[in-house]
């Protein structure tokens, strides 16, 4: 794992890249590889790279990496799991390698492919490769989307890195609020790609490459998940059988590593299972590492230590108290644009305590993407289920109508708000999905934000960044669309992002053998009726998992990672609260409501309603603000 930056002034080829500016964004992301640093500079085109050391921890390791003419140069951010595969077939072509590492297979894979080569790489990568014989820059992220990578171009220049932090080394790279990527935020708790929070930046989308040369910029995706491919003759055995294989397959790949390696435990099904499949084919004992929280409702260290008991691991634990007020500003900088999932808070701590053990560790992430373990999954299907019955005439000339007068009563459950689920009835199956799953809808954001930011914002919607993605799943399956959803926006958006930068905060690098592509696939290829199982969630993944996990594990009741945020606003965070979000300071901004923001601050201090969560993402904001715009 490390950090990549680079600046290509690809239409002033006259104009030589900054020594200065390349080791000042190379030197931001420090963090990310703490074991050595190179810059590349050859007129209009700087490399830069910070190095964590997992494969071949020696000199021949250090990048920038260049082939043996010195005609292809890369940096790397990443692992290829199956880099072995290809280095014999690319020495038998006649390739020379002076390392032992999988950034030179990449190399030798574009001579051999050209943009193609990031088809044959099962990992998690963000890299760019530099073309001296073609006077060309390629780029190119992961499968999924685990590893970042930003850019900036005005038209001449290009400017990247594996965190914004970097670009803003650049004095002239603009640092303007993009307004359609704040409403984004308010509404997910994170911003879609390929928005950031600065107008003109942006992400590079997951399974797209980016080539740069005279001509300018041009983006290409060369991957997607199908949902077209499930086979409803084969029995349930085949696919339980075959998901055992899979995900032995795919956990063994990500053991490679010649540093110490180790595993989340939340004692959920995911990381539990990949605790199971680690301790068949490791020969020591597993390191396994968990958070917990004082608030017994959100604390799961019980169930870890099952599962640690289970396999004899070694286990280490640490409890996050709500005096983490104290890692808030660390936590925001790492971010770099607002970002409110409150489950970066354990997040960070349990990387905290996996670094003092290990280098490398594996998750069980994208479990509940790939198997429909959320809650919404279920009721979201029946919603549609019923939906789809409902004749459009009826929904407009009478349900619609209704929604319209019923009462608003947003401090009961969404799932008991018979005016948000009749209203939810009427409007197309990803608006629903989502209204169902944020915290902020857009009317909520319209009653807070006020008239300026509104006219700043415009016309835009929201939800078009969902009912894009939405409309391009393969499939007509309810569940199976609204997973291509999360697997598109959610996991590399949301997700990713968090164990991104809470991993790499503490130099550990995270590997989730859920996200290689071709487990990916092949979970996309199991019908929807062995993932939810009338109101069983992950069906197929608890039936494979049987043999190696005790019951009181696969079928115990799921709790989030979130962090207790309704309590802790009352309680230890009320103090931070009143001097960020609800000081002159804040609220002179421009950008919300005094008076709403107060009488939400009221009614969540009585007890009335709970606005935990809304807070979260207000706070997220002004510290942001605070620590990059002023």
């Amino acid at each position: 794992m490390c950090g990549i930056a680079g600046v290509f002034n690809y239409l002033e080829q006259t104009q030589p890249v900054s020594p200065e500016l390349l080791q000042r964004m190379t030197d931001v992301i420090r963090h990310r590889g703490p074991d050595a640093e190179g810059t590349y500079i050859d007129g209009a085109i700087g490399l830069g790279q910070r190095r964590l050391s997992i494969i071949d921890l020696s000199e021949a390791g250090r990048q920038p990496m260049f082939s043996e003419d010195r005609q292809l140069v890369i940096v790397f951010n990443g692992e290829i799991y199956n880099y072995l595969e290809h280095r014999e077939p690319l020495i038998q072509r006649g390739h020379r390698f002076h390392s032992h590492t999988d950034t030179e297979v990449i190399i030798y894979l574009y001579r051999e492919y050209g943009e193609q080569c990031v088809k044959y790489l099962r990992g998690m990568f963000a890299f760019a490769l530099w073309d001296a014989k073609k006077q060309q820059l390629f780029l190119a992220r992961d499968h999924i989307g685990q590893k970042p990578l930003y850019y900036y171009s005005d038209g001449k220049r290009l400017v990247f890195g594996s965190e914004l932090k970097c670009l803003l080394e650049d004095k002239t790279v603009p640092k303007e609020l993009n307004y359609e990527a704040f409403y984004d935020y308010l509404m997910y708790s994170y911003i879609p790609a390929p928005k950031t929070i600065y107008k003109n930046i942006y992400k590079l989308p997951a399974a797209h490459y980016m080539v740069c040369n005279r001509n300018g910029l041009r983006l290409q995706e060369y991957w997607d998940v199908s949902f077209a491919h499930v086979d409803e003759q084969k029995p349930e055995s085949y696919y339980s059988e075959t998901l055992i294989e899979r995900l032995q397959e795919t956990v063994k790949m990500h053991l490679m590593s010649d540093v110490p390696l180790g595993a989340f435990l939340s004692g959920g099904v995911d990381s539990s299972g990949i605790v199971a499949m680690m301790a068949q084919s490791m020969t020591t004992p597993v390191v396994t590492t968990s958070i917990g929280f004082e608030e017994k409702e959100f604390d799961e260290l019980e169930y870890a230590r099952i599962v640690s008991n289970y396999y004899k691991t070694d286990h280490f634990e640490r409890v996050v108290k709500a005096d983490a007020v104290s890692i808030i500003d660390k936590v925001v900088w790492h971010f770099d644009e607002p970002f409110a999932d409150s489950s970066a808070i354990p997040t960070y701590y349990v990387s905290k305590l996996s670094r003092e053990k290990v280098t490398v560790a594996l998750s069980g992430d994208a479990g509940d993407e790939n198997f429909a373990g959320y809650s919404k999954y279920p009721i979201d299907v029946m919603e549609e289920s019923l939906r789809r019955r409902i004749p459009n005439a009826l929904k407009r000339w009478g349900i619609a109508p209704l929604a319209g007068i019923y009462p608003q009563w947003d401090w009961l459950p969404w799932y008991l708000r018979a005016k948000f689920f009749l209203t939810n009835l009427t409007v197309p199956h990803a608006r629903a999905f989502y209204r169902t799953n944020t915290f902020m809808t857009p009317d909520v954001e319209r009653q807070l934000l006020t008239q300026d930011t509104l006219r700043a914002i415009g016309g835009y919607d929201p939800y078009s960044v969902v009912e894009s993605v939405y409309n391009r799943a393969d499939t007509n399956d309810p569940l199976s669309k609204v997973q291509y959803v999360d697997i598109k926006v959610l996991l590399p958006d949301d997700m990713l992002v968090k164990v991104d930068r809470m991993s790499m905060a503490h130099a550990l690098e995270v590997r989730p053998p859920m996200l290689d592509p071709v487990f990916v696939e092949f979970v996309a290829s199991i019908p929807s009726r062995f993932k939810l199982h009338g109101k069983e969630k992950k069906y197929i993944l608890k039936k494979a998992l049987t043999p190696y996990l005790p019951q009181d594990i696969l079928y115990r009741k799921k709790r989030g990672f979130d962090a207790p945020l309704n309590a802790w606003f009352r309680n230890d965070l009320k103090a931070l609260a009143q001097d960020t979000i609800l000081s002159e300071r804040a609220l002179q901004r421009g950008f919300f409501e005094p008076e709403a923001v107060k009488t939400m601050w009221r009614q969540h201090q009585s007890g009335e309603r709970n606005f935990g969560m809304n807070f979260w993402t207000l706070l997220m904001f002004e510290l942001w603000f605070r620590q990059f715009m002023e």
